[in-house]
């Protein structure tokens, strides 16, 4: 692929205009002294701009849905997200290049001990809109209802003021609630293993066709495992060589 070929699609603009959730603090967040945008995401962006000579223009979003709406309006040229199959309605995604467990905070006295548990009748479950286990346990929850809340860390705030029985989410910073909450436990396993994936909106194969061989390199020579040390995430696994991508 000619380099050319490529940012026509991914640059149109002559940037490329980039989502970084925060919704997802494993892999984005705003530096807590500058204000600035950092994290694993936000590093992969740059090295993307630096291999193609091009600028990279980071877009903040506070929860994935938007980003996905942001999509569907024309405002964005790559993402960084959960890969899923409602999204890949608006969305062609890579491979994922890290994995990261969803499962759930509940609180020290609740009866529940294992992620199975909470799917009964009457249980009340918190999630961010639009979030990938949003999108995973509205396919697969069979008798736990979900409410909803505007953003991931909204979710927690609505479990806890809602007396909810649960909140769902990425496992590291439900822990980080626990740990600074007495009275709360995330419990031990997962409900899924979230995939996280780049992407470019539908018919830029080219774009993603690039973007794939860019998340299979960066994988391989260990850049996304040293990135995820730099930012203190190591609990976060770097997703294996791709086989028969996409799927989507």
């Amino acid at each position: 692929m000619k380099t050319d070929e490529i940012l026509r699609e991914l640059a149109p603009q002559g940037v490329i205009r980039t989502a970084i959730n925060l919704g997802n603090p494993v892999l984005a967040c705003r530096d807590a002294t500058t204000g600035e945008l950092a994290g694993v995401s936000v590093d992969l962006a740059q090295e993307v701009g630096r291999r193609l000579g091009v600028d990279i223009e980071l877009r903040p979003f506070d929860a994935a849905g938007k980003v996905t709406q942001a999509v569907s309006s024309g405002e964005l040229d790559m993402m960084f997200l959960a890969v899923d199959p409602v999204r890949a309605a608006e969305i062609l995604f890579t491979a994922p290049y890290v994995v990261i467990e969803g499962t759930y905070l509940v609180r020290d006295d609740a009866p529940y001990q294992t992620v199975e548990d909470l799917d009964r009748t009457g249980v009340r479950i918190a999630v961010g809109k639009g979030a990938a286990y949003d999108l995973f346990l509205t396919r697969h929850l069979e008798q736990a209802s979900l409410e909803r809340a505007a953003t991931s860390p909204g979710a927690i705030a609505l479990f806890v003021e809602q007396k909810l029985d649960a909140a769902a989410g990425v496992r590291q910073p439900l822990t980080a609630y626990a740990e600074e909450n007495p009275g709360y436990r995330v419990l031990p396993g997962r409900f899924t293993a979230i995939e996280q994936g780049m992407g470019v909106p539908k018919g830029r194969e080219i774009a993603r066709a690039w973007l794939q061989d860019f998340v299979e390199d960066v994988k391989g020579n260990g850049l996304v495992r040293k990135l995820l040390d730099k930012h203190g995430q190591n609990a976060a696994s770097v997703a294996p060589p791709a086989a028969g991508w996409p799927i989507f």
